[in-house]
């Protein structure tokens, strides 16, 4: 009797470890490359230490296979790290925008969000976004979320594909939106300039207009940054914040 209560015991934790570890290992902050495979792990193993005594009792009982419910269980932690992850890729759609606008679209910089070459607008708001949701606290409500997700998805049902394919198209959407709220400013600043260029080039065709407007594409460009970056940022973090929420908790 002792060693069978054991084995539901080392269960249990097992399958908890599944769905937090597969979640860890794709959150924002957490999963990155940069982050060597053994502190994802360990943090893994303590989150699941701590999870594992509160969600134990849902899953002792759960009916299935034990194949099916490792497969539900690692789909919807990946599903849960990854919906975070696809609301930081709002940063990324800005800071292309920005670097198309700003003329710094061919200065490029290794991006440990995306682990690939982007351009330096790009690689500077991920990490700056990256560091502030750590500053600001957001990464406990991914963790808490890992924990609400058992109240989303009960062990042993089988995971809603078609509510991951929707909520994955909202997010996507809401990134895509919230990127491009980020980067009004260089839009309009960039189609003055270019306008004004335009306007230059018909009254005076003997100036090099491309020579011309290259600095002072990006001497406007990095004067808008200076000015909007703390309103921008704040306004993500608002953004991703209520993103989580509705994500985990419903609003």
């Amino acid at each position: 009797m002792l060693e069978r209560l054991v084995l539901v015991d080392v269960l249990t934790f097992f399958l908890v470890f599944c769905r937090v570890g597969s979640a860890v290992m794709v959150l924002p902050g957490f999963g990155e490359a940069m982050v060597s495979p053994q502190v994802r792990l360990l943090l893994a193993l303590a989150v699941t230490l701590v999870v594992a005594p509160v969600v134990g009792p849902a899953l002792a009982g759960t009916p299935g296979g034990l194949e099916m419910l490792l497969i539900t269980e690692i789909g919807v932690g990946l599903f849960v790290g990854a919906a975070a992850r696809m609301m930081m890729s709002a940063l990324q759609v800005a800071g292309n925008v920005i670097a198309f606008q700003t003329s710094l679209a061919g200065a490029m910089a290794f991006d440990p969000m995306s682990n690939t070459q982007t351009p330096v607008t790009g690689t500077f708001l991920s990490t700056l976004g990256l560091v502030l949701v750590f500053v600001a606290d957001l990464h406990h409500l991914m963790l808490a979320g890992i924990v609400e997700s058992y109240r989303l998805f009960v062990p042993g049902q089988l995971p809603p594909i078609g509510d991951f394919a929707e909520a994955a198209t909202r997010i996507i959407g809401d990134s895509f939106r919230v990127g491009m709220q980020l980067s009004a400013p260089f839009l309009l600043v960039g189609i003055l300039v270019t306008v004004g260029m335009g306007l230059l080039s018909r009254l005076m065709p003997q100036v090099q207009v491309f020579f011309l407007a290259v600095p002072v594409q990006i001497m406007l460009g990095l004067l808008v940054l200076a000015l909007t970056l703390s309103f921008a940022m704040t306004w993500f973090l608002e953004g991703f914040e209520q993103g989580l929420r509705t994500l985990y908790y419903g609003g």
